[in-house]
């Protein structure tokens, strides 16, 4: 149990700080996508066969489906998210996309026929509210419009990668976001190419930081991703999981020199903060 909380918030901690990383990497926000997606892919679906899992997705053809329009999703969502990181900062970029969770639970009524109490509804509006105070005092302080709207797309496309892999009943873990990175690679690589005909010219200095995010911040984050959450609570991922946004934000700060306003920390707790208190209730609800 120790051993899958180390792996699941090392994991997390890298994931927060693909900003910081991709600050360092003289190419565009669509490039580094491109390659992050190629090699995490190939590293994954080494690791995928080298630890001796079996595809059964092809017995599987409706959760195949689901996969593929989430690994899309997943593609949209890092393209858009890394534009953002490039326009208005990591922090505001990883808050805003961090909405994608409440655009969910917004949606379950009617697609999963699920009811939102009224502790979800309160974490809803919260939440949304909080949006509102990051996005609007940013555009009042000339924040890119392109870069907010990037930010703001990239939570919708992190909606439809979740509500899509979600409906995903059979194939599950490993396999599941194996194939699911290897979509979201092969989406971006279209985009890439009517972009530019996969041109990409290659500083030697960015090689280091590419390997970084490729390799280690994707390929090996997904695995220990995926090969911890199976093994702890429900609730402790939840909770977790909102280490990615907190520790993308203090990396920004510390590394990067951004800086937030009173107003938009306030907003930024109000995400985080009204997202954990829809949480918590949820848990409560299913102990008793």
């Amino acid at each position: 149990m120790k051993q899958a909380y180390f792996k699941y918030i090392l994991a997390l901690l890298l994931f927060g700080s693909n900003g910081v990383v991709a600050s360092y990497i003289g190419l565009t926000s669509y490039e580094i996508v491109l390659l992050r997606s190629l090699l995490g892919s190939i590293l994954l679906i080494v690791v995928f066969f080298f630890t001796g899992h079996k595809l059964t997705v092809l017995q599987h053809k409706k959760d195949f489906c689901y996969i593929a329009l989430s690994g899309i999703a997943m593609g949209a969502d890092w393209l858009l998210l890394f534009e953002a990181f490039a326009q208005i900062g990591v922090s505001l970029g990883m808050l805003i996309n961090y909405c994608g969770p409440v655009i969910v639970v917004a949606l379950s009524p009617f697609l999963f026929k699920e009811r939102i109490s009224p502790q979800k509804l309160t974490s809803l509006i919260t939440a949304l509210i909080g949006v509102f105070l990051i996005s609007g005092q940013a555009a009042t302080e000339g924040a890119n419009f392109w870069g907010l709207l990037c930010a703001g797309l990239s939570a919708v496309s992190y909606a439809a990668m979740v509500i899509f892999n979600k409906k995903s009943k059979q194939v599950t873990g490993m396999e599941n976001s194996t194939l699911q990175l290897f979509f979201a690679f092969v989406t971006v690589s279209i985009f890439i190419g009517f972009k530019q005909c996969f041109y990409i010219e290659i500083a030697t200095e960015d090689w280091l930081p590419i390997l970084w995010i490729g390799l280690l911040n994707t390929g090996i984050s997904c695995y220990l991703y995926f090969s911890s959450i199976g093994r702890l609570p429900v609730q402790t991922v939840a909770i977790c999981g909102y280490l990615e946004p907190l520790s993308a934000v203090a990396l920004a700060a510390v590394l990067l020199q951004e800086s937030m306003t009173v107003t938009q920390l306030f907003g930024a707790t109000m995400i985080i903060g009204g997202s954990v208190f829809g949480e918590m209730t949820s848990w409560k609800k299913v102990s008793k």
